[in-house]
């Protein structure tokens, strides 16, 4: 079940988000996020995967970049908890998301992905997600450079 996440998923939210900062390089992010960091962001437009009372994923969006002009521009995050990679549900997760960012007014919808993950950049095109762009080397992470995949999708 998709549904809002609530005041009590931000322990689960973190617990996905955090393993992904600590062992990957799907999140060029370094620092790992404290609860209220996570309180916080899921008081916006943040949705949860919901399988049996277990939070197996989390999307939210957020403004693409500061400033008047970008007030109708998206970006996206999407991370399962490793037991949800495959299930479908990171797909209702977008949906939903790109579902609920409509309904608030939003025009596009952007994806940044680590060139790092090509599960990411297809999972984006499965879901109506265009490349756009490859930035070189605007990340750093585990003492090296990686490149950026934008996508976005007109909602």
């Amino acid at each position: 079940m998709i549904r809002p996440a609530r005041p009590a998923d931000a322990p689960a939210i973190a617990d996905i988000w955090n393993a992904a900062i600590r062992d990957t390089t799907i999140t060029f992010n370094p620092v790992e996020k404290t609860l209220d960091e996570v309180a916080a962001l899921i008081a916006e437009a943040c949705l949860v995967w919901d399988h049996d009372d277990q939070v197996l994923g989390f999307a939210r969006y957020f403004q693409f970049r500061g400033g008047e002009g970008y007030r109708f521009t998206v970006e996206n995050t999407v991370m399962l908890h490793p037991d949800g990679h495959g299930r479908g549900g990171g797909r209702a997760l977008m949906a939903a998301l790109c579902d609920h960012a409509k309904a608030a007014g939003m025009h596009m919808m952007f994806a940044g992905c680590s060139a790092e993950n090509p599960g990411a950049v297809r999972f984006h095109e499965a879901v109506g997600f265009e490349m756009v762009a490859t930035l070189p080397e605007v990340g750093f992470k585990f003492g090296r450079w990686i490149d950026l995949v934008l996508m976005q999708k007109r909602l």
